[in-house]
This record gives structure tokens, C-alpha cells and sequence, in this order.
């Protein structure tokens, strides 16, 4: 996947699923395992804006319908 381009949610959950079980499943040198981890992290950041953007959508869409937005959305 290109770095420059930026994934979608669903794909970024699914290669995020990936590393870890590429992590989970052990057999990589120290480098390979830290090149791992550091875009496990960042793939999970990236996962969590897509949702905190679906937050924010829901909140303003419930907000627009005269609802009250949940406390804890998801």
C-alpha cells in the first residue's frame, strides 16, 4: 500500500489486523518487529480519526434531527 496515499477505514482495519497477527505469530528479526509495530501504530491512529469523524457526523446529523447526541456513540 502506498504511504502517500491515504487508506480507507476498512482497509486500514484490515492491514492492521494483519500486523498483528504477523507480530503475534513471532519468527521476524527485532527490526522486522519494529517496522511492524511503528505502522501498527500508525494504522491505528488512522482508524482512530476515521471513527472519531463518524462521531462527529453522527453527532451533527442527530443534533440536525432534534435528537441528543449518545454519550458514548460507539
Amino acid at each position: 500500500m502506498a504511504e502517500d496515499k491515504t487508506p480507507s477505514y476498512e482497509q486500514a482495519r484490515e492491514e492492521l489486523t494483519e500486523v498483528v497477527r504477523r507480530l503475534e505469530a513471532g519468527g521476524l528479526t527485532l527490526e522486522q518487529s519494529i517496522e511492524l509495530w511503528e505502522r501498527g501504530e500508525k494504522l491505528a491512529a488512522l482508524c482512530e480519526e476515521w471513527l472519531q469523524g463518524a462521531r462527529v457526523k453522527l453527532a451533527a446529523a442527530m443534533a440536525k434531527r432534534g435528537q441528543p447526541a449518545p454519550d458514548s456513540p460507539f
